[in-house]
C-alpha cells in the first residue's frame, strides 16, 4: 500500500513520536491524550496488528487498544513447513511486546459483544471499551455442518488445521503416527476460503515428510473446484519431486466431498463414492470470524462487504474490516493482503481523525508456496480501488514461469523465507 496523502509528513510523524515520549512526564499532556480519539482493533493477526502499528506511526497521538486473546500469535503461513519438519513450532509464534513498545495497549481477551450504535465492545474479561473508530480483523471461522457430518467435535478426529494452533499440532501427530503405506486424504472446499494456494502447498509439504519417513504412502486431494491457484506450477513440482505420490481429483471427476464420517476417517463424494483415509484432513467451508457477525457487518455470504477505497464496512459507519473476513476479491484471502489492507486502514483513520483527504488506495500481494525445501513458486498481483471496489490493475502481477531451472526455484524458496521474516518483523517486531 502506498498512501498518497502527503499531508502526513515524516517530520510530523517523528515530531508526534517525540511528543508522545514527553507524555510520561507531563500530566496535562497525559490528560489531553486520554481525551483523544480511541481506536479499538479486534484481532492481533496480520491485518489487525498491522493496522495498530501503522496507525501509531501515522497518528502518534491517538489512543489505540488491540484486543487479542492469544499471548502469542501463531501464523498459518509457514505452518505447512512445520508439518513437513522444516520449521519448529515456536518459530511460528509472535508476541506483542513490540507493539506495546509503540505505545499500543494490548489486552489479551476476546471480543464477545459489539454495539455499533453505542460504540462499545464487551470483552471476555468483563470490561467494556468505548471506541471512536473500530477495526475488525477476526480472520475466519469454520462453517460447521455445512459439510454433512463435520462439526467441531469431528475436527478432533479429522482436523482442519486451518487456524494455526492445536489443530495444526494434532494433524502433525497423526501424520507421525500413520503407518508407512497409508493414505492421507485432504478435502478442499469451493472458493472463497483462507489462502487459496494453502491446501496445495500442504500436499507438497506432507509429501516431503512422507518421502523422508513414509515413502510408500499416498496423498489424495478431493477438491470441490475444477481448477486452483498456480495449478500448472504445483502439478509440475509435485511430479518432479514426488512422482505419483500426490493425486488430485477435481469437481468434474467427482472430487467434491458432501459427507464426512470423522471417526471412521471416511468421506463420501457427490456421486456416492467413498474414500477411507489413515489420516483425514478436512478443510471445510469458511466465513468471517464470529465477532463480525455480531457486529452486523456480514452479509448473506457470511463475509463482510467493504468500500474498496477505505475498507470501511458497507453496512456500519466507522467500522473497518481487514484481512480474510472482508470481501475484497480479486485480492486473495492471504497474509500479505491483510497486511497491505491494514496499512491502508491506518492511513484512512489517521486522515479522517485529522479532517484530511483520504489517501488513494493501492494494494499489492505476493503468495509464495514451497513445494520442496529448495523449490518455491509464487503469484503476485497489484490492485487499486475503483468506484468503491477493489480491481486488479491491468498488465500487473503474474506467476512464476513453468519449466524454470533449479536455481530459479531455489531463489523463490529463499524469497519466501525472506518474505516471512520481513513481514513478521514489520508487524510484531520490536
Amino acid at each position: 500500500m502506498k498512501p498518497h496523502d502527503n499531508s502526513i509528513s515524516r517530520r510530523q510523524v517523528l515530531g508526534g513520536m517525540a511528543a508522545g515520549g514527553m507524555l510520561l512526564g507531563a500530566p496535562a499532556l497525559v490528560q489531553a491524550r486520554q481525551a483523544s480519539a480511541h481506536v479499538v482493533v479486534v484481532g492481533g493477526g496480520f491485518g489487525g496488528a498491522t493496522a495498530a502499528r501503522y496507525l501509531r506511526r501515522y497518528h502518534p497521538d491517538v489512543q489505540i487498544t488491540l484486543i487479542e486473546p492469544a499471548q502469542r500469535f501463531y501464523t498459518c503461513p509457514f505452518s505447512n513447513l512445520y508439518l513437513a519438519g522444516l520449521r519448529e513450532w515456536d518459530s511460528l509464534g509472535h508476541g506483542f511486546d513490540g507493539l506495546r513498545k509503540q505505545g499500543i495497549e494490548v489486552v489479551h481477551a476476546s471480543a464477545e459483544q459489539l454495539d455499533a450504535r453505542g460504540r462499545t465492545v464487551k470483552l471476555s474479561n468483563g470490561s467494556t471499551l468505548r471506541w471512536d473508530k473500530l477495526v475488525l480483523s477476526p480472520g475466519v471461522d469454520m462453517q460447521w455442518n455445512k459439510l454433512q457430518g463435520y462439526d467441531q467435535a469431528a475436527a478432533e478426529h479429522a482436523p482442519h488445521a486451518w487456524k494455526a494452533g492445536a489443530q495444526t499440532q494434532l494433524l502433525k501427530r497423526q501424520l507421525q503416527a500413520m503407518k508407512d503405506g497409508g493414505t492421507f486424504i485432504m478435502t478442499i472446499p469451493e472458493n472463497p476460503f483462507r489462502c487459496p494456494p494453502g491446501p496445495y502447498e500442504r500436499a507438497a509439504m506432507v509429501a516431503h515428510y512422507f518421502r523422508q519417513h513414509k515413502p510408500k504412502s499416498k496423498i489424495l486431494l478431493l477438491d470441490a473446484k475444477t481448477a486452483f491457484s498456480k495449478q500448472a506450477l504445483f502439478m509440475q513440482g509435485w511430479k518432479a519431486l514426488y512422482g505419483n505420490m500426490i493425486e488430485w481429483v477435481g469437481q468434474v471427476d467427482d472430487g467434491e466431498v458432501v459427507r464426512v464420517d470423522a471417526r471412521r476417517r471416511e468421506v463420501e463424494t457427490a456421486f456416492g463414492q467413498k474414500h477411507r483415509a489413515d489420516v483425514l484432513n478436512v478443510i471445510p467451508p469458511q466465513k468471517a470470524g464470529l465477532i463480525a457477525e455480531r457486529a452486523d457487518v456480514t452479509n448473506a455470504s457470511g463475509w463482510v462487504p467493504v468500500h474498496g477505497g477505505s475498507f470501511e464496512s458497507s453496512q456500519v459507519q466507522d467500522v473497518f474490516v481487514v484481512g480474510d473476513a472482508s470481501i475484497a476479491a480479486p485480492m486473495p484471502k492471504s497474509a500479505f493482503a491483510a497486511n497491505t489492507q491494514g496499512k491502508l486502514v491506518a492511513a484512512v483513520i489517521a486522515a479522517q481523525l485529522r479532517g484530511q483527504a483520504l489517501p488513494q488506495a493501492s494494494f499489492s500481494n505476493t503468495c509464495y508456496s514451497l513445494i520442496g525445501p529448495d523449490y518455491g513458486i509464487s503469484v503476485a498481483g497489484v490492485y487499486k480501488a475503483e468506484r468503491g471496489r477493489v480491481v486488479e490493475m491491468p498488465d500487473s502481477g503474474g506467476v512464476s514461469p513453468l519449466d524454470a531451472d533449479a536455481r530459479f526455484r531455489r531463489m523463490e524458496a529463499l524469497y519466501g523465507q525472506g518474505w516471512y521474516s520481513a513481514i513478521t518483523g514489520d508487524i510484531w517486531g520490536g
